[in-house]
Order: structure tokens, then C-alpha cells, then sequence
């Protein structure tokens, strides 16, 4: 379990995400999609087509992280 402050905002995408990007992908994909920048500290959630994976990418004030579940 994870556990964030609570001035940290979730953010999911609406559009399925290739499973296939990295930092920089996902980051592109949040200044596109959400009109964000990663290092303002929210929490963005990216499922696959087939919503069996899912990616999230947060900042954690000394880097990104990203955290890759393959949901059963």
C-alpha cells in the first residue's frame, strides 16, 4: 500500500496507454492529456487497451517513479 498526502491529486487517463512507454513517454503523455507537469507532485493512473495493466507515474521529490501492475 501506498500512501500520499492528501493535497495529492489522482489523475486517469481516459485513453488507453501503450504499456510500452517510459519516463518520458508517460511524462509526454501527462502534459498532453492532463495538462500537467509531472514534478507538480500528483498521482497519474494509465491502463492498457484490455485494462489488464496499469502504470503510475508520480514524483516523489527526489525523482519520477513509476510503478507497473499486471492486474488478475
Amino acid at each position: 500500500m501506498m500512501l500520499f498526502p492528501s493535497s495529492v491529486r489522482v489523475f486517469l487517463a481516459s485513453e488507453a496507454t501503450d504499456m510500452r512507454r517510459g519516463f518520458n513517454g508517460l511524462c509526454a503523455a501527462v502534459e498532453g492529456q492532463f495538462g500537467h507537469v509531472v514534478t507538480d507532485g500528483h498521482l497519474f493512473i494509465f491502463l492498457n487497451r484490455r485494462g489488464d495493466q496499469c502504470k503510475a507515474l508520480f514524483w516523489d521529490r527526489t525523482g519520477l517513479c513509476i510503478v507497473h501492475k499486471r492486474l488478475e
